[in-house]
């Protein structure tokens, strides 16, 4: 017994948090979840709760993109014909959805789950802006291989 206390205060000690047994009970069971569980989680609190995951900057930046990428539109295509910079557009997800969350999350590591799967709830939806020739052809084909339709701009 002795041996095991040792042992939880060496893990609480590397994690820097200290948390009740409730609490340590209740990660270890959500741990055990699937993505999807976890994604029903995740919604099922915010309902009852009355609140959002979103971070309400990104929201608004998509919104800010998209509008800039709409306007923008010749220009982009002007740039892409004469080899500049590229837009990666995805307009439907298809059907595994599951793989195309994974892979918006290899092109871009900066987006969390949540994120990634609201972009696959509204499309279109702008992946990449203005980038290289090559890191948008990348990216097209990785979302194709998961299902995705992309159109690039």
């Amino acid at each position: 017994m002795t041996d095991d206390i040792k042992k939880e205060e060496v893990k609480t000690e590397k994690k820097d948090t200290k948390v009740s047994k409730g609490v340590e009970a209740l990660v270890n069971e959500i741990a055990k979840l699937s993505v999807m569980e976890l994604s029903e989680l995740v919604n099922a609190l915010q309902d009852k709760l009355g609140v959002s995951a979103a971070a309400p900057m990104m929201a608004a930046s998509n919104v800010a993109a998209q509008t800039a990428g709409q306007s923008a539109e010749g220009t982009s295509e002007a740039q892409s014909a004469s080899g500049g910079t590229q837009t990666v557009t995805m307009t439907n997800a298809g059907g595994n959805k599951i793989a195309v969350i994974k892979a918006l999350r290899e092109i871009n590591q900066n987006l969390g789950l949540k994120e990634a799967k609201d972009m696959t709830e509204q499309v279109p939806a702008e992946i990449l802006k203005d980038a290289k020739a090559e890191d948008v052809k990348s990216a097209a084909d990785k979302l194709k291989a998961a299902g995705a339709t992309v159109e690039l701009k």
